[in-house]
């Protein structure tokens, strides 16, 4: 046999002195794909990173080899000559991987002009096909979108087109289909596997979607606080797991577990009548001089949102959804009617985002947001403290300095961050703490403790589960579902996962190109659907989450 193109022999990470990951050993061969699983904090990306030297701070023990060269012993400049194009990586949260001053065409044609010598008309063209080839709707004019102007699939799309840009020989996907829905993420298993077949090209993946390992690998690592537990080929392992942790994770799945629910009783929360959001884009050629173009992202939309209840707001990535959320939120113009708590946040077309008067800081306080990226909606000039605490000092500023800090560690225990008691000083250093010492899905529950804190009536959760691993999704919906039931509140829930719809929404609506297909009660939408666009994202999404419970 020939020899493996990755060979990885006692790799240990540590951390000034706190050693994270403990001497594991795998191999890889050129055009193989193997899984790297495991609950958020396992090690999985940082075993990833290290390869590459991607972590400054971190000691890194052992050794990689890539075709018989130890990536752990090259110098930084020989490093640089093999960082994007022999080994490429696709990060997990595209918002703070891409450059927001670059356009996404700019930051890719960077990799084609300084590693594979194309002039800038070559690039541009390519840059087009590599955008197409990802499923990016109008590639040629979203390759000159900033990635603030895209949803989080679209950045997701553009990360994976700037990673396969140079052809690399080992391409690192951490969590690559993470921000898409289930059609879209079934497109680009297909077309990291078409270009792997042509490539030759091996994949590491570092995902917690089971679903999409057993779909997609050919090996799976299964790593449990910095320990590999298990490893094999995915079937023997998913059919005959050995260790209890990883059968722990093949039985975690979200589950539809509603109580009694109180009957919906006036006022609505939220109230949208032909709710109508657009934007200004530069539009093409010597026309674009004179006069900009109107992109609609939300059109003629109608729905209510009782006490108590939730609202799934399910589509493709570029649906709308987003824009939605954010017009729900009081941050974006919009036509038409929108009311939270029977009040109107401003007047058609004269949009509450710059406004600051007694009544909206009363009505922001009743509505509150848990963002699809975590990682960028958290100030990394801020401890955790801080960052929770931020919105009492809004709403709350008569609150003496323990009081405050009481209700930081109050709101960090609800989302099972913080044990119910623990020593003082133990849990002051914990506060002390910035998002980055902190993995993808303890900064989302840090997010979502921010967001409840101030007890909003309405929580507007864009993704929320996305960066969470299967056993903390769980736990993290159950943990809605109880403030629910507890506090009364409702929630707008922006997902393309229908399997925490089923888990959590009373109510769905699906939006296609910004307009409502199809809505009803969760049963009818999700069981029986009626749209073409709502057959096919359920027929997307059926082989990965199958609904079976009453």
């Amino acid at each position: 046999m020939s020899a493996p193109l990755l060979q990885v022999r006692g790799l240990s990470v540590a951390f000034a002195g706190l050693e994270v990951v403990h001497g594991i050993d795998f191999e890889l061969a050129a055009g193989e794909r193997l899984a790297l699983v495991g609950e958020s904090g396992s090690g999985k990306t940082v075993s990833a990173l290290s390869l590459l030297r991607l972590l400054p701070e971190a000691e890194v023990g052992g050794s990689a080899l890539l075709q018989g060269r130890d990536l752990l012993r090259l110098s930084e400049r020989e490093l640089r000559g093999v960082r994007g194009d022999e080994v490429a990586c696709i990060f997990q949260e595209p918002m703070t991987a891409l450059n927001p001053l670059y356009t996404v065409g700019n930051q890719i044609g960077e990799i084609l002009t300084l590693k594979k010598g194309l002039s800038a008309r070559q690039a541009e063209a390519r840059i087009v096909e590599l955008l197409a080839a990802t499923g990016m709707p109008e590639p040629e004019r979203r390759a000159r979108a900033y990635p603030h102007q895209l949803s989080g699939g679209q950045r997701q799309r553009a990360m994976i087109a700037m990673a396969l840009a140079s052809e690399p020989r080992l391409l690192i996907a951490d969590e690559p289909t993470t921000a898409l829905d289930a059609s879209l993420r079934t497109q680009m298993l297909e077309l990291l596997g078409t270009l792997q077949q042509r490539l030759g090209m091996a994949l590491l993946l570092i995902t917690h979607d089971l679903h999409l390992v057993r779909q997609f690998a050919d090996r799976v690592l299964v790593l449990e606080r910095g320990h590999l537990v298990e490893q094999g080929p995915v079937v023997q392992v998913f059919e005959q797991a050995q260790h209890p942790y990883t059968r722990k994770l093949l039985g975690s799945r979200p589950k539809r577990s509603f109580g009694p629910q109180p009957p919906p009783g006036p006022p609505q929360v939220l109230r949208a009548r032909q709710l109508a959001v657009a934007y200004e884009v530069p539009r093409p050629g010597l026309a674009g001089w004179f006069k900009r173009g109107r992109f609609e992202a939300v059109r003629g939309v109608e729905f209510e949102l009782p006490p108590g209840r939730t609202l799934g707001v399910v589509g493709e990535s570029g649906s709308g959804k987003s824009t939605l959320a954010l017009a729900a939120l009081g941050l974006l113009r919009h036509q038409g009617e929108l009311q939270i708590m029977g009040e109107a946040w401003g007047e058609p077309g004269m949009g509450p985002a710059r406004a600051n008067t007694p009544r909206l800081r009363r009505l922001r306080r009743q509505v509150q947001v848990v963002f699809q990226d975590p990682f960028s909606s958290l100030s990394p000039r801020m401890n955790i403290e801080q960052i929770v605490g931020e919105g009492l000092l809004v709403h709350e500023p008569h609150l003496s300095v323990p009081q405050r800090r009481e209700r930081v560690l109050q709101a960090l225990r609800e989302v099972g961050l913080l044990p119910e008691s623990g020593p003082q000083a133990e849990l002051l250093r914990w506060l002390q703490r910035y998002p980055h010492e902190f993995s993808g899905g303890q900064r989302q529950r840090i997010a979502i403790a921010r967001a409840l804190i101030v007890q909003p009536r309405l929580l507007v959760l864009d993704e929320p589960t996305s960066a969470l691993d299967v056993t903390v999704q769980q736990q993290v919906l159950e943990l809605l579902l109880r403030l629910q039931r507890e506090h009364n509140l409702s929630y707008l829930l922006i997902t393309h996962d229908l399997d925490v719809i089923w888990a959590l929404a009373h109510q769905v609506l699906v939006l296609q190109g910004g307009a409502v297909v199809e809505q009803g009660s969760a049963e009818q939408v999700l069981q029986l659907p009626q749209h073409p666009y709502t057959q096919s994202l359920v027929r997307a999404c059926a082989p990965l989450c199958p609904r079976t419970e009453p």
